[in-house]
């Protein structure tokens, strides 16, 4: 598969929450259960530490590995910003290419507003640059970083997952 002409994937969302509630929902593995694909992050949130996303019961039962996503943290400045790398281990196809970089920056515009920031540059990794801008159905894993994003966005601001 020949590398995308754009290797940096920008995402950026509003979300009526504070920082740290916004910084608690992507770090926090009770949060992380509640939005998204689900299942668990595990964070040691100090640069060299390991990012492990667990697969959920119903992800393992599909056929998917334990340890879904790793990584290694590379900066973490709370409640701002989190620079992780992110190599998703879903299939050999995905293992098999470069960890990714992926940059969370938390920007309180006003209290209680947050504007959400995901730099992924996923040089190296052609699979998943063209797995997570979404585009698919987010039940078969389709949604990417936008439905993942709005998710957030809903249970955040409302108490409720968007439905799927």
């Amino acid at each position: 598969m020949t590398e995308p002409a754009n290797t940096t994937q920008v995402y950026r969302i509003v979300i009526k929450a504070s920082a740290p509630a916004l910084w608690e929902a992507i770090t926090s593995p009770t949060w992380s259960e509640r939005y998204g694909y689900g299942g668990r992050v595990l964070y040691d949130l100090k640069p060299g530490g390991q990012y492990r996303h667990k697969a959920s019961a119903e992800m393992v039962a599909m056929g998917m590995p334990e340890d879904l996503i790793v990584g290694e943290v590379i900066e973490s400045d709370p409640p701002r910003r989190l620079v992780q790398t992110w190599h998703p281990l879903f299939s050999a196809a995905t293992a098999a290419e470069a960890p990714t970089r992926l940059t969370y920056e938390i920007a309180e515009s006003r209290s209680g507003v947050c504007t959400l920031s995901i730099t992924h540059d996923v040089t190296g990794a052609p699979l998943v640059a063209g797995m997570v801008p979404g585009g698919g159905d987010p039940a078969q894993g389709g949604g990417g970083w936008p439905w993942i994003l709005s998710d957030l966005k809903s249970l955040l601001e409302t108490g409720a997952r968007m439905p799927s």
